[in-house]
């Protein structure tokens, strides 16, 4: 678990780096954004990984709440071989094979609201 002083050093670090690469990817109701920053020296570059999930307020403004992973290079392939083992775990002993994937055409928003997959950009 992060403390203050924790929070503060990853949003300090992470003012202090430069965008080099984004790409977002939208996922139903959450939206998963990859970022390459380099360090502030531009010596070095590392990933972070933000899960963004639109929440609405009782007083009909709404917020998002968001997660962030820092991924460092030396952690690349350890990372991607974690991930590529358990997501082949769930396809196999889960879903007995595929992975059952919702349409993207069209997703639920909370509320009962529909919405269309458009384009990002489009938001």
């Amino acid at each position: 678990m992060y403390n203050r002083e924790d929070r503060e050093q990853v949003n300090y670090s992470d003012r202090n780096s430069e965008d080099v690469y984004s790409k977002p990817v939208r996922a139903g109701k959450r939206t998963y954004f990859f970022d390459v920053k380099s360090t502030r020296g531009n010596n070095d570059f590392y990933l972070t990984i933000t899960e963004s999930k639109r929440r609405n307020n009782q007083d009909g403004s709404f917020t998002f709440d968001k997660h962030k992973i820092f991924l460092y290079k030396e952690d690349f392939e350890k990372f991607k071989e974690g991930l590529d083992e358990v997501i082949e775990y769930i396809r196999v002993q889960c879903f007995g094979g595929e992975i059952p994937t919702r349409p993207e055409e069209e997703f639920e928003e909370e509320g009962g609201r529909k919405f269309s997959g458009g384009e990002f950009e489009d938001l």
